[in-house]
């Protein structure tokens, strides 16, 4: 089958590999209809060392069953089903807390001898703990929409959930990335009535307003700082939503954060040291959460209102490819010109 390697910053393929198959009584193998390409693809994508052995790449994906082991009994062969971002036994102890991203016997997509998403098919394992059946054909327009359920939108939702956003919430989301965006809809699905985006890019940041930010701000630094300040009486926002990971995204959430408020982070931080004392979280009482989103235990509270027709989350693809021209993808969104790409 085909599959995407990357051998080394800036160097995608896209080459022929083994077909996966069945290993173990637990696994399905899953032919897969629709993937893409995130925004933390792009921080190995800038910065993995060349090699002569590439990795195998994607972790968002939706596909058919095609065939099970023996004991799988929560999926079937003809099923279109939706896999997180990581893959979990649904049983231990840290799964039944909603902490799917902990499984004491998962992983994560492109680990050991499980392939990646960016792929004609995969391998999962522990497929009943895994994956969700959704009620579509593989045809069915709301597939953009179902693919965010295995990352971004669930991501989003983490942020805002460990935000504590509730009716009347006034929250800051930094970044106008895809991420970002689905804190901006998760916010408003949980009744924030002010939602203040800070991102600069005109076309993202309208989509931004369409999912319910109230307000943007395009200024960064001290600039965009004193710009959500004026916005929010002074104080800044109670709840702050960072979903990029790089250090002035950080930065930016200490200064636009209440006393007594919340960061919630789920961009994939990039530095191993960051300010937390007694000036920025401990004397004005913030408390720092978030993390890598526990996207299998939201899908089903999510997918109801992507069935009905209620939210559309799918928008945030604007750049459709097939798996020959995934290099040119990555290219793309590292330049800037797609927000976020499906590969069909």
């Amino acid at each position: 089958m085909r599959a995407t390697y990357l051998y080394g910053a800036g160097d995608v393929r896209v080459i022929d590999v083994p077909d996966p198959v069945v290993k173990h009584p637990t696994d399905a193998l899953v032919r897969v209809v629709a993937s893409c390409i995130c925004g933390s693809d792009l921080h190995p994508y800038h910065n993995r060392p060349a090699g002569t052995e590439g990795s195998s790449m994607g972790h968002e994906f939706l596909g058919v069953v095609e065939d099970t082991g023996r004991d799988v009994t929560t999926v079937k062969r003809g099923d279109l089903v939706i896999a997180p971002f990581a893959w979990s036994d649904g049983t231990c102890d840290f799964c039944r807390e909603g902490l799917q991203t902990s499984c004491r016997h998962g992983g994560f997509w492109n680990s050991g001898d499980v392939g990646g998403g960016q792929a004609e098919a995969v391998r999962v394992p522990l497929a009943d703990g895994t994956l969700v059946p959704v009620p579509v054909e593989e045809t069915s327009p709301l597939l953009p929409s179902l693919l965010t359920l295995s990352d971004v939108y669930g991501t989003g939702h983490h942020a805002a959930h460990k935000g504590g956003v509730t009716p009347g919430s006034a929250v800051t989301v930094i970044g106008d990335g895809a991420v970002g965006l689905m804190a901006v809809l998760s916010a408003k699905r949980l009744g924030a009535e002010q939602i203040i985006l800070m991102g600069r890019h005109t076309d993202r940041t309208d989509l931004g307003r369409h999912f319910g930010a109230t307000d943007v701000v395009a200024e960064r630094g001290e600039e965009g700082i004193a710009k959500v300040r004026d916005l929010t009486g002074g104080d800044g926002t109670a709840i702050v939503l960072e979903a990029v990971g790089h250090m002035p995204a950080y930065q930016q959430a200490l200064g636009v954060v209440r006393p007594g408020g919340v960061i919630s982070r789920v961009g994939v931080p990039q530095y191993d040291q960051a300010p937390v004392g007694f000036g920025t979280l401990f004397g004005p009482n913030i408390t720092l959460t978030g993390g890598p989103a526990p996207a299998r235990a939201y899908i089903s509270t999510l997918l109801p209102d992507i069935l009905s027709g209620t939210v559309d989350p799918g928008k945030v693809f604007d750049h459709e490819i097939g798996i020959e021209e995934v290099p040119d993808g990555y290219k793309a969104m590292d330049n800037r010109t797609a927000l976020k790409v499906i590969i069909r």
